[in-house]
């Protein structure tokens, strides 16, 4: 798993208020659970944020992020910022705040039966 040690740290900062906070290691990083579901990853220097899929074509105009490919298919909902896009505080703000306020209106995925 390859991800950068000082930007988790700086997220569990980000997240420290919140009571449910899980974390899980997946797609190739580390993925921040809130309330069950999905809400931000690291993988390498780049953030992953499930954001509002309304607002999703708008945020892809920034340069400082990219949709989130599985394979071959764009995962609308995703996005990877690279450092650029967190590297000032109020970016990192901006993307953790978009993340955070898409998780209260997210679903939960479902439990998969073992």
């Amino acid at each position: 798993m390859a991800y950068d040690e000082s930007l988790v740290n700086k997220v569990r900062e980000a997240l420290i208020h919140l009571p449910n906070v899980e974390e899980k290691k997946m797609f190739q990083g580390l993925t921040f659970m809130v309330d069950g579901k999905m809400c931000i990853g690291i993988r390498n220097e780049e953030i992953m944020c499930r954001i509002d899929p309304n607002m999703y074509e708008s945020v892809l105009e920034r340069i400082d992020c990219r949709p989130m490919i599985h394979g071959k298919r764009t995962i609308r909902g995703y996005v990877f910022v690279n450092e650029e896009g967190y590297k000032r505080k109020e970016d990192f703000d901006f993307w953790i705040k978009l993340a955070l306020d898409f998780n209260k209106k997210a679903k939960a995925s479902k439990k998969r039966k073992k």
